[in-house]
């Protein structure tokens, strides 16, 4: 055992003394080793004991007349008490001492005058002055010369009061302390001999997690200075919150500035905060908490309550004045033991507190000493004492009468121990309420006060034996309306998607469902017309399932969490990204493989023949969806797409609640999003390119009833542009869902509309205004019987098309022939018009054997078609009056006059018109050119020369 001396002896120790002096327990715990330690000290010229004075034996058997007659005999004895105090106004905790004194003088009055006890008390001050060295020379000069004490009262400094009761047990003496509240000298294992009246620091810990509990503070934070004492507390505190089940957030210790630690008990969101400091350090700990921020409604600080009144006054070495102080400190929740019972009730002594408290003022004023907050503890130890001794003379005497034919002895070991158990057994209501000891331990009441208005206001009180917490009402005041929270409440918020957006645009999506249901009506209806029937109208109703399926989509992309269930959600994620992607390559697959139609069918030169039905077209989009199919089966087994919640950073709530709004946002994802995006933007950018390339190649075809070439490549770029910069501002605002769901919403409804409209609108509007748009495009009006004839004729070959096809191969070497003949014929026509139109003067008449040559193209064709004779008659009578012959009344006319004449033009147009059409006719899928007009053939027109014959593309190509 080290006992550190911290006095320096007069003159140098020996060179082989040490300042330190370390014995064995057993000598020291012995009288003879408390003998060496005399003269080790007397060799420093510390102790300087009586010459041949030997110290008192507190070992020997019957000590201190232990024998018939002992101390325990009554009759009035006076029994020392031994009191260690620090007395010197100079010594630290002097102030203790000094307002001690007066109230352990009215406890012995007290005990004297309620005549209930066999004996009287004498106390004798030995003063420690808070110094280990000077309170062991103290401890030694009333052991080893004062008289024989039975009890040892007092310690006030702890590391006095430590050293001593630690060597107690050794002496046989048990020691009762009124004010050492060191959490250290709790150790009944270290030291057993020692009691105190005075709650443990250690005490308050229980009556904190209650006051928790009261108010369901769950989480808390620590915040410790840097000494043992605290630090013990702490230590103690956390296992008591372990045990309650609360949390503790964070655990703070500093030693100087702790605005540091504040500082991370806020960035932790600690709300409530339990604090172990002195007054010294408090006011710097308030004015970082004001800097911080960290006082009001949303903070409660729990402090020690043993501080001196003002402390913040006194104690204020901050940059923060008194004013930012008592703001900061507003409200705090102060926790110390209750120095005096604050119920009505006659105690041991026959007072109640109050009264004991009046007496004691007036006693200490006549003294003219400061009070002291453990005075109630010192008057109530002397009760202590006094019941103690009582019961161990009558158990004492009790056993002596027991053993009266026996040789009774005792020795100070046996009353050690008597006295040991009589304390434990200890329990009366003195004036600081119930007395009781739990392993050595005061049982006391705690109280708490709140800091009001620049004052302590005592809310409430704890009684730790009961276990019972005990607020007053109407006393606790908060900053808010209620109680703080011990921590910041997070209130999940979803981000979803507005109730009236969603409801706008689903009612434009509505709209758009019925525009495309009124096309699909207008398109199933009018299927046997021919310009509907030329456009493909199984097409058409694809793109419109195409549309109504990207329609519906947009009602997927609206139902959130609020809306379905986690699970739900989930299926939706696939279930709207299959719907889409389906309804996108359906639509402008249809599109683009009619396109491709008209591609394979005006650009292939080298076909003799082209026939591209239907069921061809179905073929190519079943697939482009075949492909759509193999990506999403693949993506939904190896990647499927979840539901994912996205966290944001808190937000303060919009209605001023103390609590924070944490928003949340779900989104469908896989670990691997960003490759399946560009896997199937990858395949739609080829589709939309390969639409863009077929529209290019077939914007010639001047059919609008077959070539949709000009709107495909409007929708095209429509629906490219849109696409681009919907999904990249849908990427910009992922987390505003209203914005994200507006703008995906309405690229769908305006891709699909706007592709609807194009194909649909200029087919419907020709319809109303003129059914014959599409003949009319592409050939010249005729004459009513021109125009039955080429319905005949384009029918008859129709028919020699389907049933014979073998006839029709073989008649292809004559048609060649014909073409040749009627490429010579329409270079003379060609001369003969040239010189109509430049030489005036000259006879506009045409040999008549030109007549006979195109009757005799007229002859072949009419034989080469099934021997159609109406025809050729038609086609004679329109040549005969013509150019067989003269007006008679037109010889006579001027030159000039008679070319310009209405019927020489009318007779030119009559030519050269037919010629101009049929020409024309084999490159948008009409009837031959060679068997359709007897005057003119694809290869006369000055356009189309370069074309090989192989253009004979028969109306059932198409």
């Amino acid at each position: 055992l080290s006992l550190p001396l911290s006095l320096s002896p007069p003159s140098l120790p020996p060179p082989s003394l040490s300042p330190s002096l370390s014995l064995p327990p057993s000598l020291l715990l012995s009288g003879r080793g408390w003998e060496a330690v005399v003269l080790l000290l007397g060799a420093w010229g510390v102790v300087e004991p009586a010459s041949g004075k030997v110290c008192n034996d507190y070992t020997r058997p019957g000590g201190g007349g232990g024998g018939g007659g002992g101390w325990y005999a009554g009759g009035g004895q006076k029994l020392p008490i031994m009191v260690l105090m620090p007395m010197n106004e100079s010594a630290l905790m002097s102030g203790i001492s000094q307002g001690i004194e007066p109230a352990v003088q009215l406890a012995i009055q007290h005990v004297r005058e309620s005549r209930q006890y066999p004996f009287s008390l004498i106390t004798k001050i030995y003063d420690t002055e808070c110094d280990n060295a000077k309170g062991l020379r103290a401890f030694f000069d009333a052991i080893c010369y004062g008289p024989k004490h039975l009890m040892i009262f007092g310690g006030v400094c702890p590391s006095v009061t430590s050293i001593i009761a630690e060597s107690l047990e050794g002496w046989n003496l048990v020691q009762l302390s009124f004010a050492a509240t060191t959490p250290v000298l709790a150790d009944k294992k270290k030291y057993p001999n020692f009691f105190r009246t005075v709650p443990s620091d250690n005490a308050v810990n229980p009556a904190v997690v209650k006051f928790l509990n009261y108010y369901n503070w769950s989480r808390v934070g620590t915040l410790t200075q840097d000494v043992q004492r605290f630090s013990e507390v702490r230590n103690d505190l956390t296992n008591e919150l372990e045990k309650a089940d609360i949390q503790i957030a964070d655990t703070e210790s500093f030693s100087n500035d702790p605005c540091v630690n504040v500082k991370k008990l806020k960035d932790n969101d600690v709300r409530i905060i339990i604090g172990q400091f002195d007054e010294n350090l408090a006011s710097k700990v308030f004015c970082c908490a004001y800097n911080l921020n960290m006082y009001g409604n949303k903070y409660q600080w729990i402090i020690p309550g043993w501080y001196q009144g003002n402390w913040w006054e006194q104690a204020n070495s901050t940059n923060c004045t008194t004013k930012k102080l008592l703001t900061a400190m507003e409200g705090y929740i102060s926790v110390d033991f209750e120095p005096l019972s604050s119920r009505q009730i006659r105690g041991i002594s026959g007072r109640t507190p109050q009264e004991y408290e009046r007496e004691y003022t007036r006693e200490r004023e006549q003294k003219g000493v400061e009070a002291s907050k453990f005075h109630g503890f010192a008057y109530d130890g002397i009760w202590v004492i006094a019941k103690t001794l009582t019961r161990v003379m009558e158990l004492l005497r009790h056993k002596e009468q027991q053993d009266a034919y026996h040789n009774f002895t005792l020795d100070d070991r046996e009353v050690g121990k008597l006295v040991l158990d009589v304390m434990n057994e200890t329990n009366f209501f003195g004036v600081t309420g119930q007395v009781m000891f739990r392993n050595g331990e005061r049982m006391g009441t705690i109280k708490f006060t709140q800091f009001q208005e620049g004052q302590e206001v005592k809310v409430g009180e704890y009684n730790a034996i009961a276990d019972v917490l005990d607020l007053i009402n109407n006393t606790m005041r908060f900053q808010g309306v209620e109680p703080p929270k011990d921590r910041t409440f997070v209130r999940q918020q979803r981000r979803h998607i507005n109730v009236p957006l969603y409801a706008i645009l689903s009612t434009l999506t509505v709209m758009g469902m019925f525009m495309a249901g009124a096309f699909l009506f207008f398109n199933i209806k009018n299927r046997n017309h021919r310009l509907i029937k030329m456009s493909s109208p199984y097409m058409n109703n694809l793109i419109i399932l195409g549309g109504m399926l990207s329609y519906a989509s947009i009602f997927l992309f609206g139902l959130d969490g609020s809306f379905v269930s986690d699970k739900v959600f989930e299926t939706l994620c696939t279930v709207r990204t299959w719907i889409l992607i389906v309804g996108y390559t359906t639509a402008f697959g249809a599109m683009f493989a009619k396109t491709w139609r008209v591609h394979a069918i005006f650009k292939n030169v080298k076909m003799k023949k082209k026939i591209i039905k239907d069921q061809k077209l179905l073929i190519i989009v079943c697939g482009m969806l075949l492909i759509d199919l193999c990506i999403l089966i693949c993506w939904q087994i190896v990647d499927p797409l979840k539901r994912t919640v996205e966290e944001y950073s808190l937000e303060a709530d919009p209605q001023g609640q103390d609590i924070a709004i944490r928003p949340f946002l779900e989104h469908c994802e896989n670990t691997h999003m960003t490759i399946w995006l560009g896997i199937v933007y990858a395949y739609k950018g080829l589709l939309m390119l390969f639409g863009c390339f077929l529209a290019w190649e077939t914007r010639n075809v001047s059919i609008p009833a077959l070539n949709d070439s000009k709107y495909i490549g409007m929708s095209v770029y429509n629906v490219g542009i849109m696409c681009i910069i919907g999904a990249a501002v849908s990427f910009l605002t992922r987390d505003q869902p209203n914005v994200q769901f507006c703008i995906v919403a309405l690229v769908i409804i305006f891709c699909s509309t706007i592709t609807l409209c194009l194909v649909f609108v200029p087919k419907f509007v020709t319809m109303r205004t003129n059914p014959d748009a599409a003949t009319q495009n592409r050939r010249l009006k005729f004459t009513q019987n021109q125009k039955k004839e080429d319905s005949k004729t384009s029918t008859s070959v129709t028919s020699v098309n389907q049933t014979n096809t073998s006839r029709l191969d073989g008649l292809q070497t004559d048609n060649h022939q014909l073409r040749m003949r009627i490429t010579e014929l329409d270079k003379e026509l060609e001369e003969v018009t040239m010189q109509l139109q430049d030489t005036p003067e000259k006879t506009p008449y045409i040999k008549q054997n030109h007549y006979q040559d195109l009757n005799n193209v007229l002859s072949i064709c009419n034989f080469t078609v099934g021997d159609k004779s109406v025809l050729k008659n038609h086609l004679e009578q329109k040549s005969q009056p013509q150019w067989g012959s003269m007006d008679p009344s037109r010889i006579s006319r001027g030159p000039l006059e008679d070319i310009n004449s209405p019927e020489h033009i009318q007779r030119r147009l009559s030519l050269q018109l037919p010629i101009l059409h049929h020409a024309y006719l084999p490159s948008i899928g009409g009837v031959d050119a060679s068997c359709s007009s007897p005057t003119t053939s694809p290869g006369s027109s000055p356009r189309h020369r370069h074309m090989p014959p192989s253009y004979r593309v028969m109306v059932s190509g198409l």
